[in-house]
């Protein structure tokens, strides 16, 4: 006889196992099923090694500036590619493990293998799952697995939410390889660092990985097909980011698009095709594929229950409920924006709604985005651009670190903070910044926003000196003419 739940969650990610926490603490009956890794791939193979690794390149970076700050080292600075690899799988493991710990504590039963849908939730039999063996082996050890743990079989439940995440997207002829053309599975790992890379995208991830290595000493060119790179942020954000990356020694092609990829014993030469139609070939020992992601919508089962799907999404609807009664979506698998803590914040939605409480629907636009490259990028709202085409009448605030006391004294003075309010009502309605730690600071500005705050409210608030957070409050002040020290 099947085993009967209240609710199965369908993987492990950082959606999937919040889902099952809160289900879990509500007093609902939680099984999750994960064919791979608990925590999914945020924890094992994105934000968490990612920033392990971004880690190394900085304390590299410090240590190699040191006389700038009075710091006598002697000998050569250089990375140990195995020991930064080593460390960032490290915390890989520990935070597999750690999710492990927490589905125990809450008595969340653990099903591995992969699951397909057989039967709706909706109706007096609940819906229905058949789990069966992996397809393909994990990436990396697994942890010790939890002892609520199950295997195959079939497994039943009231409500089932798919938190399946997303993948690479791969271009027709340029698919990744696992040797000279890398996803961000191989660019986290690899065996040597190789002289000269080619990133293709300027997103998150690819600016994330031309960062990483172009710190380490790699020559790094990145192609963009859009005329800026990290398109969705603020034009002025982005031009800034790209000087500064510059500066270090990056090179950025735009309007551009890698059309064909050949392959050598140990390079690739790929071909470029600009705006204006002309081709320039450029040389690499390895290209990193960056070009997005694709939702793992596949072999669910999802088509023979009619779950509606637009652009290789699930379609949801505020509280996550997709188009069959009893069936969910949450996170990458449902669509933009593709974030780790806008999963974790659907699942808590999802949940609380499955419960019977109200929670309210997720507001995209007070979803932060954060680039962790050097220097830092992050917003939330609207841009500049976007404000304007929307006919809103506004203010702009700016202030540069170079200005603010606390980023001179760490040595880390450029970079740029940019505010946006509606000048009738004083509504903030967006805020970008680079620069040192930004990625931390924005969350002041997002909370801001979630209550609905106006200039007067930032006006009134102390920021504390000597302090970073203080260009955040000078950002505001210029926007109404007020500012105090530029």
């Amino acid at each position: 006889m099947a085993d009967s739940y209240d609710v199965i969650i369908i993987g492990a990610g950082p959606g999937g196992y919040v889902a099952a926490i809160r289900a879990a603490q509500l007093g609902l009956k939680t099984a999750i099923v994960e064919r791979e890794h608990l925590a999914g791939i945020c924890s094992n193979w994105g934000c968490i090694p990612t920033k392990a690794l971004l880690r190394s390149a900085e304390v590299m970076h410090l240590a190699s500036h040191g006389k700038d700050y009075g710091v006598a080292i002697e000998g050569t600075v250089r990375p140990d590619l195995a020991a930064i690899v080593k460390r960032s799988r490290g915390i890989a493991e520990r935070m597999n493990g750690g999710v492990g710990m927490l589905m125990k504590k809450n008595k969340v039963d653990v099903i591995w293998g992969e699951a397909k849908l057989t039967r709706a939730p909706s109706g007096d039999k609940g819906g229905e799952i058949v789990v069966s063996k992996p397809t393909r082996k994990p990436m990396q050890p697994q942890a010790p697995a939890p002892k609520n743990t199950k295997g195959e079989g079939t497994y039943k439940a009231r409500h089932i939410i798919v938190a399946t995440g997303a993948r690479p997207r791969a271009l027709p002829g340029i698919e990744p390889d696992g040797k000279l053309i890398w996803t961000y599975f191989e660019a986290m790992v690899p065996d040597s660092l190789p002289k000269s890379l080619l990133v293709m995208g300027s997103g998150a991830i690819g600016i994330e990985f031309a960062s990483f290595y172009r710190t380490l000493g790699v020559d790094v060119t990145v192609v963009e097909l859009m005329p800026q790179i990290m398109p969705v942020e603020d034009a002025e954000i982005s031009r800034f980011a790209q000087k500064r990356l510059e500066k270090e020694g990056m090179k950025f092609i735009l309007d551009a698009k890698v059309t064909k990829v050949d392959k050598a014993a140990n390079s690739i030469t790929a071909h470029v095709e600009k705006k204006d139609g002309s081709v320039e070939t450029i040389t690499a020992d390895r290209l990193i594929s960056a070009v997005g992601v694709q939702c793992n919508i596949e072999n669910l089962g999802l088509e023979a229950l009619g779950v509606k799907v637009e652009r290789g999404a699930i379609v949801i609807d505020g509280h996550c409920r997709t188009s069959v009664p009893g069936l969910y979506a949450i996170g990458d698998v449902a669509g933009p924006p593709m974030l780790a803590h806008k999963a974790e914040h659907e699942a808590v939605i999802c949940v609380e709604a499955i419960a019977g409480l109200h929670p309210h629907p997720l507001d995209k636009a007070l979803v932060p985005g954060c680039t962790y490259c050097h220097p830092q990028v992050a917003s939330v709202g609207l841009t500049e651009a976007r404000a304007r085409e929307a006919g809103r009448d506004i203010r702009v605030g700016r202030f540069p670190f170079v200005a603010n006391g606390k980023a001179v004294a760490l040595g880390d003075d450029q970079g740029l903070v940019k505010t946006i309010f509606d000048a009738r009502t004083g509504q903030l309605l967006g805020a970008h910044l680079v620069g040192p730690e930004v990625t931390e600071l924005i969350q002041g500005f997002v909370v801001a926003m979630n209550l609905e705050t106006t200039e007067e409210e930032l006006f009134h608030t102390v920021f504390p000196h000597p302090t970073l957070s203080e260009t955040m409050k000078e950002s505001t002040l210029d926007a109404f003419g007020r500012a105090l020290n530029m």
